[in-house]
Order: C-alpha cells, then sequence, then structure tokens
C-alpha cells in the first residue's frame, strides 16, 4: 500500500531519499505545469521545479501537516514564480488550455483554411496576453482553479487569504478576461 505524502515528508525529513523521490514523482508534473502557466517557459519551469523540490528537502524536518500537502507545495511554488516575476519584471503565460479549462484543438493546419488559420493564431495570442495581463494573484488563482482543479479553500491557503477573497480574484480575473476578449466572443458567451 502506497505511502500518504504526510508519512513520505516524516520520511524525508529522515533523510529517506527514496521517499523524498516519490513525492517528487508524485507532483513533478503539478509543479512543472503549475510554473509553466505562469511564467510560459517550460526550461525555467523545470529549474524552478527543482528548486520548488530542493526547498521541500531542505524544509521537510520542519514540515507539520496543518494542511494538504499540495497546499505547501504549491505556496512553495507560487512564492519561487513570484520572485522570479519579479526578477525578470515582466509575467508572461502561455496556456494550453482556454480559459475555462477545455483543451485548446490543434488543427492540422493543411486542412484549416488560411483564413481561420490566422482566426485562431490571433485568438490564442490575444488569450495569452489577457492572461498574462492578469495581476499575479489572480493570474495563480485562476490557473490553480481552471487547471490545477484545486478547491477554493486550498487556493485561499497558497495565496494566505480567504476564500470570499479568492472568489473574489476569480471574479475580477473572468470579468478582465471578458472585457479584453470581447471582441472574440459571440453573443452566446
Amino acid at each position: 500500500m502506497p505511502l500518504d505524502d504526510t508519512e513520505l515528508m516524516q520520511r524525508t525529513a529522515s533523510g529517506d531519499e527514496r521517499a523524498f523521490e516519490e513525492l517528487i514523482e508524485r507532483y513533478q508534473m503539478l509543479v512543472i505545469g503549475t510554473i509553466a502557466k505562469m511564467l510560459g517557459d517550460a526550461s525555467t519551469a523545470e529549474d524552478l521545479a527543482q528548486q520548488v523540490f530542493i526547498r521541500v528537502w531542505q524544509a521537510a524536518p520542519r514540515y507539520r501537516a496543518t494542511a494538504k500537502f499540495t497546499t505547501w507545495l504549491m505556496t512553495i511554488t507560487r512564492n519561487l514564480v513570484f520572485n522570479e516575476t519579479r526578477r525578470r519584471g515582466r509575467a508572461r503565460l502561455f496556456p494550453m488550455e482556454h480559459e475555462d479549462g477545455t483543451p485548446r484543438e490543434i488543427h492540422d493546419l493543411g486542412t484549416v483554411e488560411p483564413g481561420h488559420r490566422l482566426q485562431e493564431k490571433e485568438l490564442q495570442d490575444a488569450i495569452e496576453m489577457a492572461i498574462a495581463s492578469l495581476p499575479e494573484q489572480q493570474r495563480l488563482a485562476l490557473i490553480l482553479r481552471r487547471y490545477e482543479e484545486m478547491a477554493y479553500e486550498e487556493i485561499a491557503a497558497v495565496l494566505e487569504t480567504t476564500v470570499p477573497s479568492v472568489k473574489s480574484l476569480l471574479f475580477r480575473a473572468r470579468e478582465a478576461l471578458r472585457s479584453k476578449l470581447a471582441k472574440f466572443l459571440d453573443d452566446s458567451f
């Protein structure tokens, strides 16, 4: 029977490298995916993910299971991403999914009319720019909710705020996206 996250962290705190490797295997895609969605840079995402797990290893002796492990892990991830965006002086996001979390269709460019290809590219660029222009807190709340499917309570813990504040951040993010993408939205939206 596989060990739960708390047991793995207890073993990691005792220096058990195999337990630590198991945590990495379980959560590296979550961490890399979140970072990549925030920064839009796969190589930087992998580098920052390594830093996240180095911090997990270093903090393991001080870890207390007062919240879900993923909440604690995403808090470390958030801090490193925010530091990186401040270091860069800009924030970009290149999502592979639509704002509502549905995957984007990737068309065979040989079968798509040139005008349609241009519209798809224009829409994709507009979505990327709109999400990238959101304030950090709104952007991370949106990514954690839509892409990582975290509960409001978990997002609140990661962002160190309240559930009503998270709901407000998400509302403002969606409203900003609607406004910025209005020319692409049809009447059914």
